[in-house]
């Protein structure tokens, strides 16, 4: 199963790059994933207009399967209603064959800080806890600190109790976007990689625009490659299994 990992698209920001947004789409279009992941951000204030904007850019993206959650910035002005309109359901579930992806809304209207709420555990329990195959969860907020991004804030007030409830349910890769870094952790056997910015210059240092491509094959194997959006460019970022293996992710 090939999925494209996709985050922080900030349509029409003026840190918004039509140069790498034109990249993605010519890239998803010869790639074809089977799963296209889109962990928040797809606006930038949650306007009408952007989310107009957005919804036509999405379309065009090419993929079996999309799978979209929203950010914080998309639940600005009223924004988590035009969500909806727009993309449907801010919990999606997508489930084939041996793979399973619940996705949430991570997001509190009209502030940057992220929460869960115990209301929503119960659906993270019932959609994982009977499935036996791999496990994906998306979100727009991270659930542990990024390096490089500065002062640690906005990580969901309840991060620690969804760690926990990740991991009792055996979920082996958590998705997630915010804050403009790629970076992979692994976690008690969980793999919870973050997607850099995919079609904005708003970066740290020299730290790409970029998304992620991700291979996961049906005996747990698993590769995950980082692309610059500016050149395409891919790099080898981890490969291995989802039982056991190493990180090999270096910004710098």
């Amino acid at each position: 199963m090939l999925v494209a990992h996709v985050s922080d698209l900030h349509v029409k920001s003026i840190y918004y790059s039509d140069e790498l947004a034109e990249n993605l789409l010519d890239f998803l279009t010869e790639t074809n994933p089977d799963i296209l992941v889109i962990t928040g951000d797809l606006t930038d204030e949650g306007y009408l207009h952007e989310y107009v904007e957005a919804h036509r850019f999405i379309r065009r993206l090419r993929a079996k399967n999309k799978v979209i959650v929203p950010g914080n910035h998309d639940s600005r002005n009223m924004g988590y209603k035009l969500f909806e309109e727009f993309f449907g359901t801010r919990q999606p579930i997508f489930e084939k064959d041996w793979l399973k992806i619940v996705g949430v809304d991570s997001s509190e209207p009209d502030v940057d800080d992220g929460n869960i709420g115990m209301d929503v555990y119960g659906l993270i329990k019932k959609e994982f806890d009977e499935f036996d195959g791999i496990k994906v969860f998306a979100l727009h907020h991270h659930l542990i600190p990024i390096p490089g991004t500065g002062r640690e804030r906005n990580i969901p007030a309840d991060s620690g109790d969804v760690l926990e409830l990740l991991m009792e349910l055996g979920v082996n890769l958590v998705l997630s976007g915010h804050k403009h870094v790629p970076w992979i952790w692994k976690l008690n056997e969980m793999l919870i990689v973050n997607a850099g910015t995919a079609t904005t210059l708003r970066i740290k240092g020299r730290i790409p625009s970029s998304f992620n491509l991700i291979e996961i094959k049906d005996d747990g194997t698993i590769s995950i490659e980082l692309v610059r959006t500016k050149d395409l460019k891919v790099e080898e970022k981890y490969r291995d299994s989802l039982e056991s293996g190493k990180i090999l992710l270096k910004l710098h």
